[in-house]
C-alpha cells in the first residue's frame, strides 16, 4: 500500500473524503500524517479521531518560505511518502519543495483551471456571470494553480445563486473526484512526465481526463 501525507490549513472535508475512501479501500492506500501550518485547524482533529498522526508546522521563526518549507519536507520525509496531497492548504509551496516531490504533488482547486487561480473564486464566478463553476484536481508545478489538470468536476450556476450555496455544490464535487484521483495515482494509473499528465500510459488532454 502506499504512503500518504495530507497537507491541510482548515476544517479538512477533503481530507474526510480521502480517509474515508482508504478507510473503505477505495484508495488503496495509508495515510500516514497530516501536517498543518495552522495549530488548531479541525482538520487535525479529524486525523486523530482516525487514528493518524498529525503534526503542526508553523511558519514563524523562519528566515523565509524555502527555508520553512525545507524544514516541512524534513519531517515528511519521515513518512516515506509516495503521494502528498494538498486539501485545503492555504500556503504557495515555493519551488524548492514543489522540485523535491515533483510528480507527487496534487491539489484540489475550486474553478474550472485554468480560469480564476488562486482565491476568491466563487465570487469571480458570480461577478461576471458565468453559467458554469467547478472544481480541478491538477498535478502541483511552481506555477501558481497551473500544473497539467488531471480531472474537473462543474456544477451549473442559476440566477440568485450566492456564494454559500456555491460552495456547498462545489464541496459535493470535490469530495467525489478527490479521492477518485488519489486512487488513480496509488494504483499506478496516472503519473506526471514531461510536465504533463499521463493517465493509462496516455497523455490526458489540457482539460484533464473526460470519461468515454
Amino acid at each position: 500500500m502506499k504512503n500518504i501525507v495530507v497537507l491541510i490549513s482548515g476544517s479538512g472535508s477533503n481530507l474526510q473524503a480521502i480517509i474515508d475512501a482508504c478507510q473503505s479501500g477505495a484508495i488503496n492506500g495509508t495515510i500516514r500524517a497530516v501536517f498543518s501550518n495552522v495549530s488548531d485547524a479541525y482538520g487535525l482533529t479529524r486525523a486523530q479521531q482516525a487514528g493518524i498522526a498529525t503534526e503542526v508546522a508553523e511558519p514563524k521563526g523562519f528566515a523565509d518560505r524555502t527555508a520553512y518549507d525545507i524544514a516541512l519536507a524534513d519531517r515528511i520525509d519521515h513518512y516515506q511518502p509516495d503521494l502528498i496531497v494538498l486539501a485545503g492548504y492555504m500556503r504557495i509551496l515555493s519551488p524548492a519543495f514543489v522540485n523535491r516531490y515533483s510528480g507527487k504533488l496534487l491539489n484540489i482547486h475550486p474553478s474550472l483551471l485554468p480560469k480564476y487561480p488562486g482565491l476568491h473564486t466563487h465570487s469571480q464566478a458570480l461577478a461576471n456571470g458565468d453559467q458554469e463553476h467547478g472544481t480541478t484536481v491538477h498535478f502541483v508545478t511552481e506555477e501558481l494553480d497551473g500544473g497539467p489538470i488531471i480531472l474537473q468536476a462543474k456544477i451549473p450556476l442559476s440566477v440568485g445563486d450566492t456564494e454559500a450555496d456555491i460552495i456547498g455544490r462545489v464541496q459535493v464535487e470535490e469530495h467525489r473526484i478527490y479521492p477518485l484521483v488519489v486512487s488513480w495515482f496509488v494504483n499506478g494509473r496516472l503519473a506526471m512526465r514531461e510536465g504533463k499528465a499521463w493517465m493509462d500510459d496516455r497523455v490526458l488532454p489540457a482539460q484533464g481526463y473526460t470519461a468515454k
